[in-house]
């Protein structure tokens, strides 16, 4: 795994990580969510207009899947948050994400990994399951419902394929303006979502209440995402993939020492064994 990268991925995890930390400071989150991706439209624009341009006419076509994807991911999340049992299971979605990347990586990119490198996505994916049963404890015997498994899956799937798009599209042409181009059209599909789920008049008021969060969290959104694809560029998309889910570890401490969530323990562990997962993929990968 070239150092570089690795570099890249942990500053990009960090500061989703970030960005997901401020979106807990706010109310009626998925209008926040609506806001950020605006707000990162908006950068993104005018970093094309006046630096990058348009990315080349034969990415077009992935920014524009990777774009649909993304927007369908979004939806997901705002469908399955209502549902309190889908609260319980959402860490199988980030767990399963990196193992079904591999599969779409080893059939249409060919990467072939090391022991040591399947050796570190097992554990990845392991210590994000250990960091997700922090839910489940507290749950106090809820039931799990298939509902919520399937829709914790879907999303791992959507979460997999726009990774792999992204990838695919950033190793053979230039990853800024691509990037830029796909943050421009996603507020295009989730604004018009959001306004007719939570009404227009949703828009002002938590832009009244949250605006500096909202601001930070756009920017943050653009140069995290921005991140990763420079690193996909150089490096197995298998482990890049894995290596981002650092930012679950990341937010978890966050959310321990600044909003006195619970389980601290437990999330420990689970965060152990991913950072020793990183550090297999890191010197064996």
């Amino acid at each position: 795994m070239p150092v570089p990268a690795l570099v890249l991925l942990f500053l990009s995890a960090s500061m989703h990580a970030l960005w997901n930390f401020l979106l807990k400071s706010a109310e009626e989150k998925f209008v926040a969510m609506g806001w950020q991706s605006i707000l990162s439209g908006a950068l993104a624009l005018i970093v094309i207009i006046f630096y990058s341009g348009l990315p080349p006419r034969e990415m077009w076509l992935f920014a524009v899947i990777s774009m649909l994807l993304e927007a369908i991911y979004f939806i997901l999340l705002c469908i399955a948050y209502s549902d309190h049992d889908f609260s319980l299971i959402y860490p199988i979605a980030r767990g399963a994400a990196p193992a079904l990347l591999v599969i779409w990586t080893a059939i249409f990119l060919h990467e072939q990994l090391t022991v040591g490198g399947y050796i570190g996505l097992a554990l990845i994916t392991i210590g994000m399951m250990v960091i997700g049963a922090t839910a489940l404890l507290q749950s106090k015997g809820e039931k799990i419902h298939l509902k919520g498994i399937f829709t914790a899956l879907t999303v791992a799937l959507v979460i997999s394929l726009y990774t792999f798009v992204d990838g695919k599209a950033v190793k053979s042409g230039p990853a800024l303006p691509y990037g830029l181009f796909m943050f421009v059209m996603i507020p295009l599909v989730t604004t018009p979502y959001i306004a007719y789920q939570y009404g227009l008049d949703s828009f002002p008021r938590v832009w009244k209440k949250n605006w500096n969060y909202l601001l930070i969290g756009g920017g943050l959104g653009v140069v995290a995402y921005m991140l990763a694809l420079f690193a996909y560029t150089s490096a197995p998309l298998s482990y890049s993939g894995a290596i981002r889910e650092v930012s679950a570890v990341i937010g978890a401490f966050l959310g321990w020492r600044f909003l006195k969530e619970q389980m601290g323990g437990v999330r420990v562990v689970g965060s152990v064994i991913v950072f020793v997962g990183v550090m297999v993929i890191a010197i064996f990968g």
